[in-house]
């Protein structure tokens, strides 16, 4: 009798920080979608570009039958973004899933949606999100806090190194150092960074509208406030090396010098 091969070394399996972006759409044509996140890869390739996505449903009145999510989900691969499963909703939607061989994904970090056009402080977002962030391949710091009240700051020494991630969990986020491009710093709190932001910044991530960002030398990639974003191309002059704050008024992401 052969002895049974061991593979328990095969590899490891293990559930982590995830950045996904979300699609949320708002008409079920395919050909529309298509050229909308083909316009935001053009304008930000190194945030949009194989992105991760999950496609939303929830906003449509009726579900789509399998024929036009199956023209969505192309739409999106069309545009350069990788469709990875739907977004939670009703019965229907999982059923929905299961025909179309692809995952239900219950809650994913944030879902933002830039503002096109040329940034001016104090910088305005839309109020409707549609596309995140593309996620960061390396977590270095992510806290599972204990049961009880806020918890004090995280802080975080040093520099925030291209492709790395640091999240804040229930608390507000202390940055000591540089946050490189492609790096990225999450907080559900607050975030203050006493150093460089070149990298992308993101408060409120569990939907806290009051959180505030602070920074002291701005040159960002991107910045978010509770489900309101906005990515720069190029910084205004007046904020370029500044110290600026970021805060929501309203539905409006507003970003100042200090």
């Amino acid at each position: 009798m052969n002895a049974k091969m061991d593979t328990s070394d095969a590899c490891d399996l293990r559930f982590g920080q995830v950045g996904i972006a979300c699609v949320r759409v708002r008409r079920p044509d395919a050909a529309a979608l298509c050229d909308e996140l083909e316009r935001r890869v053009r304008a930000a390739p190194q945030l949009f570009s194989r992105a991760a996505v999950v496609l939303d449903l929830s906003h449509l009145l009726d579900l789509p039958d399998d024929g036009i999510v199956d023209a969505l989900l192309e739409a999106v691969r069309t545009a350069g973004m990788l469709p990875v499963g739907l977004a939670y909703g009703t019965s229907e939607t999982e059923a929905l899933a299961r025909r179309m061989g692809l995952p239900l994904i219950a809650k994913f970090r944030a879902a933002y949606e830039p503002e096109a056009g040329n940034v001016a402080p104090p910088a305005t977002v839309s109020a409707e999100p549609a596309v995140a962030a593309a996620p960061v391949r390396e977590p270095i710091h992510a806290t599972s806090p204990t049961n009880g009240p806020a918890l004090g700051a995280q802080h975080h020494d040093g520099a925030v190194r291209s492709g790395q991630q640091v999240y804040a969990r229930e608390r507000d986020l202390i940055v000591t150092g540089a946050i490189a491009n492609g790096a990225e710093v999450i907080a559900d709190g607050n975030i203050h960074i006493y150093g460089g932001l070149r990298g992308r910044a993101m408060a409120g991530a569990q939907g806290d509208e009051k959180a505030r960002i602070y920074v002291s030398d701005f040159r960002a990639e991107l910045v978010a406030i509770a489900g309101h974003y906005r990515v720069f191309e190029q910084i205004p002059k007046d904020l370029e090396g500044q110290s600026v704050q970021c805060w929501l008024d309203g539905e409006k992401l507003m970003i100042a010098r200090l």
